[in-house]
């Protein structure tokens, strides 16, 4: 039997001469000798890796069998399905919640420990259990405090100051942060998005600031659906997994840059998350559960108010900052920013001297 063309058998039959038909039969015979060697030898190749994987598998499933024998190691999918229903009776999660981490977890011990899904419902998982479920700091709603923080972190801005504080008071008598969203507005380097960090600080609550500048897609604010490949939380779930409590203040930063595209309207999903009768059911869509956002205090930036749609203003309750006069300047220069630059360094007031023209200059 051979592989060899009709056409090159013919060709010998045809051939009248003996030798010369010798000749060319002995050379398709070894071409035929040739590629049969050559697959031979890939065949061995095929059979050599395919033997290897087989004895790895074997080797890694016995130390696997002896290692549950012996009590020293479970596997993988046992301890992380131990791991996660231990970080889940820890959490008040709600009866919604509840049921999905039963079929998700369900789900994860009926997929094979091999398949790419796997990893898909171990990230899921995780982001509802690294969650604060109803899990809040203590709000510290001392005026004399507030009023005391303020002040350490900066110069001037009185009528600021007082309604910040007239926030806090109202809050106070309510024995509630929610209702009016701030907006700062002013040009930079005013001291906006230092002001939210200083109301956090005087409410003794955790602090998370993004910016929403630019932004055109609502899914970076919503989260991704999970049948898409890299599928993530929006940037609030994002923000509560981070800063670990219920009542973080998360300060919107640049609310005027914000824009819109075929991907979806940004300004739809803020609206929904700075109506208080909506954000109590807050549905991300990685996430696909309703999350509370209500015991969250926003606080806005913005350089401009023309740009703010006129539906997302009236949510806001608009406080103006101007920009520094030059004796102001000054002020802030050396009771507030030298000795900050001083402690940075690790230098004293005697180690450091900054003539008092150069400032003027």
């Amino acid at each position: 039997m051979t592989n060899a063309k009709s056409e090159d058998l013919q060709k010998i039959l045809e051939t009248e001469n003996l030798e010369q038909r010798i000749e060319n039969t002995l050379l398709l015979l070894r071409e035929e000798y040739d590629l049969s060697l050559l697959k031979e030898q890939i065949s061995q190749k095929i059979d050599e890796r395919v033997s290897k994987q087989q004895r790895d598998f074997f080797l890694r499933e016995q130390l696997r069998e002896i290692q549950q024998e012996l009590g020293l190691e479970q596997d993988r999918k046992s301890l992380e399905l131990r791991r996660f229903r231990e970080r889940f009776e820890n959490l008040d999660l709600n009866e919604e919640a509840l049921k999905r981490v039963d079929d998700e977890m369900h789900r994860y011990s009926m997929l094979d420990e091999h398949s790419p899904e796997l990893q898909i419902v171990h990230q899921y998982l995780d982001c509802i259990a690294s969650l604060p479920w109803k899990q809040y700091s203590r709000d510290r709603l001392s005026l004399s405090r507030a009023e005391k923080i303020l002040n350490q972190d900066h110069y001037g801005m009185q009528k600021v100051k007082t309604r910040i504080l007239e926030f806090i008071g109202v809050s106070k008598l309510r024995k509630s942060t929610k209702g009016a969203i701030l907006c700062f507005v002013g040009p930079p380097g005013v001291g906006k998005t230092s002001l939210g960090r200083s109301i956090a600080r005087a409410l003794g609550r955790e602090f998370y600031r993004f910016s929403v500048g630019g932004l055109t897609d609502e899914s970076e604010l919503k989260g991704h659906r999970r049948t898409y490949i890299g599928a993530m939380p929006g940037r609030f779930i994002q923000a509560l997994k981070s800063v670990k409590t219920g009542n973080p203040v998360i300060l919107l930063d640049e609310l005027d840059k914000m824009g819109q595209s075929y991907r979806g309207d940004p300004l739809s999903v803020l609206l929904e998350v700075l109506d208080p009768e909506q954000n109590r059911e807050f549905m991300d869509h990685y996430l696909d559960l309703h999350y509370d956002l209500s015991n969250v205090l926003f606080i806005a930036t913005a350089n401009v108010l023309d740009t703010i749609p006129p539906a997302l203003k009236d949510r806001l309750e608009i406080i103006n900052l101007s920009g520094y006069i030059s004796e102001e300047k000054i002020q802030i220069g050396t009771k507030y920013l030298i000795p900050k630059v001083l402690e940075e360094s690790g230098l004293n007031k005697e180690q450091f001297r900054l003539p008092k023209k150069l400032w003027r200059n």
